[in-house]
């Protein structure tokens, strides 16, 4: 047995008793274009990333071996690049990774959206498996964490329940709306409440969860009976005073994404190298779905400063402070700064770019300026080509409507 086999046997020993369980979020309107045809946990990141990595990532290396991944109604993308778990070793007949779409029949209960009803359908998959114990996780929360050190504390515990949260001082504003958790000096909850922006110090909860498979049930069936609830995490938030609940605090750093903003922030973070370091490689690194490309080419007038750039790239223009996907191709005298561009867009000669984010496959054609700002980043979709003729706009509005001549302004609107 050769060394790398042997260490994935010893992770997997440390969380042998826990399935994992990743939850997409409900955040895909708080993105536009971005999340047009992809789930948010789809969202490229950090260069050749997505977000879903870094829940995967997570639970592998903390020595989750089955994983159920429930994927909401935007699959493709996410199938893509899932798949049957190789990646991250978990191409598996026992345990490995599992991926359920929504179901969808006639039955009035299976109507309703939310995972409540996705978990009762598919509720063979958690009874079936032998750990007595789950572990949820969404993808809005970035953070590399150590997860087999805070299950062990949950199984010393004994508790019922366990919510990892984090400390924050001086929070930012992006944190305005999430969870807050309050609790005693035996790390026990108090209370649950939501951040409204007040306190300089607080306590947020990151949408992680350990839960006895046995008050999984309990709860799930409780929260059907009622009607009231939609989403787990909701009923198992209100059924907390009935257990034993206990807290894990995560002493890393979190980035929370739940809009543009956020998203175009988390990335420029990246660009920090020592934040980089502590979330790719702190507590093992991070996984993601490889390509085969060959490494970028500079041309002798490129100049890049403080930026990432993945492979495959042509870069024969200006690079400041910003995210390079794979493929892209910058030529001669453009200027990018501040920027996410991601995989095989091209920018073309003279072009000028600066807080912007643009999608895969965008076309920037020459000269064109896209200026966004810090606090609104200028976005555009993929597979969009930008120009400076004054039929772009037209183009765009009418090609749509085919044989049909537009006389007048009232037509128009």
């Amino acid at each position: 047995m050769n060394k790398k086999s042997l260490e994935g046997i010893k992770r997997r020993l440390k969380m042998e008793n826990c399935l994992g369980i990743v939850t997409l979020g409900r955040k895909d309107n708080n993105f536009g274009v971005l999340c047009r045809k992809r789930p948010d946990a789809m969202l490229p990141f950090a260069g050749r990333y997505r977000l879903i990595d870094i829940a995967l990532s997570n639970m592998v290396n903390g020595g989750v071996s089955g994983i159920g991944l429930f994927t909401g109604n935007k699959i493709r993308s996410l199938m893509d690049h899932v798949r049957n778990g190789k990646v991250w070793d978990l191409n598996r007949n026992a345990n490995g990774i599992k991926l359920y779409p929504p179901l969808y029949d006639n039955d009035p209960l299976y109507q309703k959206s939310g995972d409540i009803n996705e978990f009762k359908k598919n509720e063979k998959f958690f009874i079936e498996s032998k750990a007595d114990n789950l572990f949820f996780s969404t993808t809005s929360m970035v953070a590399n964490i150590n997860l087999s050190k805070a299950y062990n504390e949950f199984r010393k515990s004994k508790a019922d329940i366990s919510l990892i949260y984090k400390r924050e001082d001086n929070p930012s504003a992006n944190l305005i709306g999430c969870k807050q958790i309050t609790c005693d000096g035996d790390k026990k909850i108090k209370s649950v409440g939501m951040y409204i922006g007040k306190n300089e110090k607080t306590n947020i909860y990151l949408e992680m969860f350990f839960i006895k498979k046995r008050v999984f049930f309990e709860i799930l069936n409780e929260a059907i009976e009622r009607g009231n609830e939609l989403y787990f995490q909701e009923a198992m938030l209100d059924a907390l005073k009935g257990y034993d609940t206990r807290v894990y605090e995560f002493d890393g750093s979190i980035l929370y994404i739940n809009d543009v903003k956020s998203y175009y922030d988390a990335n420029m973070k990246v660009l920090d190298v020592h934040y980089a370091k502590e979330l790719f490689y702190k507590n093992g690194q991070m996984i993601t779905k490889p390509k085969d490309e060959p490494p970028t080419y500079y041309r002798s007038s490129a100049k890049v400063k403080n930026s990432y750039i993945a492979n495959g790239c042509k870069i024969d223009g200006i690079v400041e402070n910003s995210i390079i996907f794979r493929g892209v191709n910058i030529e001669t005298g453009s200027i990018i700064k501040n920027s996410i561009i991601m995989q095989e867009s091209v920018i073309s000669e003279g072009a000028h770019i600066e807080y912007t984010i643009l999608d895969k496959h965008v076309v920037v054609k020459p000269n064109v300026m896209l200026i966004g700002n810090p606090s609104i980043p200028y976005v555009i979709g993929k597979g969009e080509s930008i120009s400076n003729e004054i039929n772009h706009f037209e183009d765009n509005m009418f090609k749509s409507i085919k044989g049909k001549e537009l006389r007048t302004a009232e037509e128009v609107i």
